[in-house]
């Protein structure tokens, strides 16, 4: 039976661990007896436990919080004899100290990182990594199989393995952005850039609000048109120009012939 102090503190860090949940653990409270408190532990990516599903219980003496809680871990890990005590140290564990308003999230804390050593203690097992994995694997289709599981956590019972609240996605996030800070975006895409290279840029052209008629450049033929604004009659006001100086140039040596031959006979009839 928990005290009135055991039952405040509890309900207290309940609704701590809701608020804000350790990274891969849940837990919460057995709806009969709330010194007992069923706990999920996800194995953390780049271990052994990669994808395991790990079950177990906190068992809080009624002294609580003045005695810390015993562990369990009821799933086959590789790690820790199932159902069994699990020791390891509480030295940090301090009545009246801050961490005693959050001895559940520093109990699963604890032994997560307990689990993640090669420590050894009483409750724990040897086994190679490979075995882990196995374990890891099986965590989820054994935990099925229990009712003890399925009571405490039947939001848990799905085909796969669910994630708790919390799996450290920003804790992962702020690491990778301070070891791998991002590479400068580039101005424009690369789509963009290929199109600076290849498209060639029209150059726009003066408006009547931006320039003057004298302002504005005219290239001109040899022959004074425009053929930028005349197009085909351009053309061929060009081409009778071109006609028009021929004949001039014919008639005006052909009158200088005839006026040499009347000069020429007047001066012989004289």
């Amino acid at each position: 039976m928990a005290s009135k102090a055991a039952y405040k503190r509890l309900s207290k860090e309940y609704i701590a661990m809701q608020k804000e949940p350790p990274p891969f653990v849940w837990a919460a409270p057995d709806e009969k007896n709330i010194l007992t408190w069923n706990y999920i532990i996800r194995g953390p990516p780049d271990s052994p436990y990669a994808g395991g599903e790990y079950h177990g219980v906190l068992l809080f003496p009624s002294e609580y919080p003045f005695k810390p809680p015993g562990i369990k871990m009821l799933t086959p890990s590789g790690r820790f004899q199932p159902d069994k005590k699990i020791c390891f140290s509480m030295s940090d564990f301090h009545p009246g100290s801050s961490l005693m308003d959050h001895v559940a999230h520093f109990s699963l804390t604890g032994l997560l990182s307990f689990m993640l050593s090669d420590e050894m203690t009483t409750g724990s097992v040897t086994t190679t990594d490979d075995e882990k994995r196995i374990y890891a694997a099986r965590s989820h289709a054994w935990n099925l199989k229990q009712k003890r599981f399925r009571e405490a956590f039947p939001e848990y019972c799905t085909p796969t393995a669910r994630d708790v609240p919390n799996m450290a996605q920003k804790e992962l996030r702020a690491s990778a952005s301070s070891t791998n800070p991002p590479s400068p975006t580039p101005p424009t895409s690369c789509a963009a850039s290929v199109a600076t290279f290849t498209t060639p840029q029209t150059p726009a052209m003066p408006t009547s609000a931006s320039a003057s008629s004298d302002d504005k450049a005219v290239v001109r033929t040899p022959n004074g048109t425009t053929p930028s604004t005349e197009g085909a009659n351009g053309v061929g006001q060009s081409w009778a120009a071109s006609l028009r100086q021929m004949v001039w140039e014919k008639w005006r040596w052909g009158v200088i012939l005839a006026l040499a031959l009347v000069v020429s006979r007047l001066s012989s009839s004289n």
